[in-house]
């Protein structure tokens, strides 16, 4: 029996209208666009304005896009994974309220938490369900409202983050494209490094919290740096040498768009020129788990069938992987 593979038959994205600029950041705190862009190159950052507007409503967007490209009736959708460490609530999962919103109405939904790597993590697991042979179409999404638990006041995180979504349509092949492998890793002992303080059940909402502002993103920007720029490189050069890749054999490095110099470092290790980079951080920043499904949304039209793709993410907890992707489909 032919092997049964998960292959993105599309991939569409959304980002907000509001721009919020490197010049407007030096308008709330010590900062400059030079100093901002010679260390991470991001210009500007997307942000999501307006009441009740959570994490779903860009996911909404980026699904109900996929769908209609991809000619898809929602109720054929059988399961629907969002990425997400900024969920509208913490519970129902903003995958629940995706489903019900774009009318999923037969699929199964559920959210995946494992910060800037959450893309990859829902990726594999969505691909899973298809190689097992129980599920034909799935919807993985990658979204975050990062500027809700981003402190303004705080000039070495507010700087590097956005708001975004992506989402792919998965579905069977028995032919060589798709999913080939994964490799996925976390070390839960970096969770001092970067994390929120407050706002779970160790450490609840309370008015001493708020006034500490403990609810937002905590970094340690220097040791994220280095146990990003070691692992990220590490994990890619590891499943290219387990599927006998060499860097002439790829056509793209998806990388998370954390910072230029953790990507630049990437594609060196991998030996990848910066011609096969998807790159778009100096116009989105880092947006989480919506970081590589927007690159993938951006550049989509320059993907041709057979095209080998290396994905590649460092997250929070830490948590860390690389995606071995055939690409299935030459630009429409």
């Amino acid at each position: 029996m032919d092997k049964i593979r998960a292959k993105v038959t599309g991939i569409q994205g959304y980002v907000p209208e509001y721009r919020l600029t490197n010049k407007e950041l030096e308008t709330l705190v010590e900062t400059n666009d030079e100093w901002i862009t010679s260390r991470t190159g991001i210009k500007e950052r997307r942000i999501l304005k307006g009441e009740n507007q959570g994490t779903s409503v860009m996911g909404i967007e980026a699904v109900k896009g996929l769908l209609e490209k991809t000619g898809t009736d929602p109720k054929e959708i059988e399961l629907i994974i969002c990425a997400t460490v900024t969920p509208d609530m913490p519970f129902p999962a903003t995958a629940n309220i995706i489903a019900d919103k774009v009318g999923a109405k037969n699929s199964f939904s559920f959210d995946v938490g494992a910060a800037c790597s959450g893309f990859l993590y829902a990726l594999q697991l969505g691909a899973q369900f298809i190689q097992a042979g129980t599920h034909k179409k799935v919807v993985v999404v990658g979204a975050d409202k990062m500027s809700s638990i981003v402190d303004y006041q705080d000039r070495t995180t507010c700087i590097l983050f956005g708001d975004g979504a992506g989402a792919v349509l998965l579905e069977a092949t028995t032919e060589e494209f798709g999913i080939m492998d994964a490799i996925l890793k976390a070390d839960g002992s970096g969770e001092p490094y970067l994390h929120m303080k407050a706002g779970g059940s160790r450490k609840p909402a309370s008015p001493e919290t708020i006034a500490q502002r403990e609810h937002f993103a905590y970094q340690e920007g220097a040791t994220v740096f280095k146990f990003a720029v070691t692992n990220m490189a590490d994990v890619s050069a590891e499943v290219m040498e387990r599927n006998g890749l060499k860097g002439e054999d790829i056509a793209w490095l998806v990388p998370h768009q954390a910072n230029k110099r953790i990507i630049d470092a990437t594609a060196n290790r991998m030996g990848v020129g910066p011609d096969k980079v998807m790159m778009n951080i100096e116009r989105y920043g880092n947006t989480t788990a919506a970081t590589i499904p927007l690159c993938l949304w951006e550049y989509e039209k320059q993907l041709k069938k057979g095209d080998n793709l290396i994905l590649a993410a460092f997250g929070g907890g830490f948590t860390w992987g690389s995606i071995y992707l055939k690409w299935a489909y030459d630009p429409k």
